[in-house]
């Protein structure tokens, strides 16, 4: 085959990166054992040869060429392994898009069981084939809803829902409301609000009857109010009673002392992503602080750090959903839906 090995300083940089079996490099090159006279790509799992039985190849076509054969067990002469996963999971989303998706045929396409693809599916796209489905649905749904000039029940089928039933007992948690009201902007619902004080300055606290929808701060009542009615556009506003006062006093508790949390019932509307973004940021500690690109890849989109930032603006929720708790990449303060002077006042409250 080929001759005696020469160890350069790249050789000696592709010895230590077979040695980790580092996925990042597959592609990159292609090792070969004299002894057993097949090639592997640097992440293959096969015991470790000697280093003097090692050969380096930049193309599959040369190791083939050299005379040896690809690894039964890494399979150089196929796409890396992280890109057939990804090939897999993407035929997987297209099916599940075309209302085609079969699990246990993604499966055995991949060379997994049901569940072992399901774990696969999660990996790559952060959640599971159940939960893309319902996404899928709930966008297709929220698409129709806004656009109007067809019925609920075109909606119903058009979205992938197997019965009316099934997408009404989704619609409260996927649209916040159920659907007439979420394509009339809210309309039929009430909510109630009241301002206090705090040391950021005049709060609005609103809520429905599932909990607080929105926690606004300002310097203006007025502002504050037009703010909510943007928000919630036909919904009925009313100033709340005066028992009222005691969650307000509840927010404010928690914006004074953030340390301290809080059970606050929260009424959460948002779209899955953005869901899972809020989520992620009541996950920072109080005290903590993390990067738009952190949270993207805490919930498994690790290239959507503009998305994230995107719903760090959308959040209604001032201080309940943490948002002041990001920053950009440098560690620095981003910007902040109510003022960078007041996220720098709270993160330095939370830090004492």
């Amino acid at each position: 085959m080929d001759g005696m090995m020469v160890m350069d300083e790249k050789t000696a940089a592709r010895i230590a990166v077979v040695r980790a079996r580092d996925a990042a490099a597959d592609g990159m090159f292609f090792y070969a054992v004299l002894t057993t006279g097949v090639f592997c790509y640097p992440s293959c799992k096969a015991r470790p040869a000697r280093p003097e039985n090692l050969r380096f190849f930049d193309t599959r076509h040369d190791a083939a060429a050299a005379g040896y054969r690809p690894c039964q067990r890494c399979r150089p002469d196929l796409p890396p392994r992280a890109q057939r996963q990804a090939d897999t999971v993407a035929a997987a989303c297209r099916a599940i898009e075309a209302g085609t998706f079969d699990a246990a045929s993604a499966g055995k396409a991949a060379g997994l069981g049901a569940a072992a693809f399901a774990r696969l599916f999660r990996q790559v796209t952060g959640v599971t084939p159940t939960a893309y489905a319902a996404a899928r649905r709930q966008n297709i749904a929220q698409a129709s809803l806004r656009a109007g000039g067809q019925s609920i029940t075109d909606t119903i089928y058009e979205a992938g829902f197997s019965s009316s039933g099934r997408f009404y007992e989704s619609a409260d948690s996927m649209l916040g409301m159920i659907p007439g009201r979420f394509r009339a902007g809210g309309v039929g619902e009430t909510i109630t609000y009241a301002f206090g004080n705090s040391f950021l300055g005049t709060i609005l606290v609103a809520a429905s009857t599932r909990g607080i929808c929105a926690i606004l701060i300002g310097d203006d009542e007025a502002a504050l109010r037009a703010d909510l009615h943007a928000r919630f556009p036909r919904a009925t506003l009313h100033a709340a009673a005066p028992e009222f006062a005691g969650r307000v006093a509840d927010v404010v508790r928690l914006i004074d002392a953030p340390r301290a949390g809080h059970t606050l019932p929260l009424d959460i509307r948002g779209t899955a992503f953005q869901r899972r973004v809020w989520q992620a940021l009541r996950d920072i500690p109080a005290g903590g602080t993390a990067t738009y690109a952190d949270i993207a890849r805490t919930i498994g989109k690790p290239g959507a750090a503009r998305a994230v930032g995107a719903a760090c603006a959308a959040n209604n929720l001032a201080v309940a959903v943490p948002c002041h708790r990001v920053v950009n990449a440098a560690g620095k303060l981003a910007g902040y839906r109510w003022g960078t002077s007041r996220k720098a006042a709270l993160l330095e409250k939370e830090g004492r």
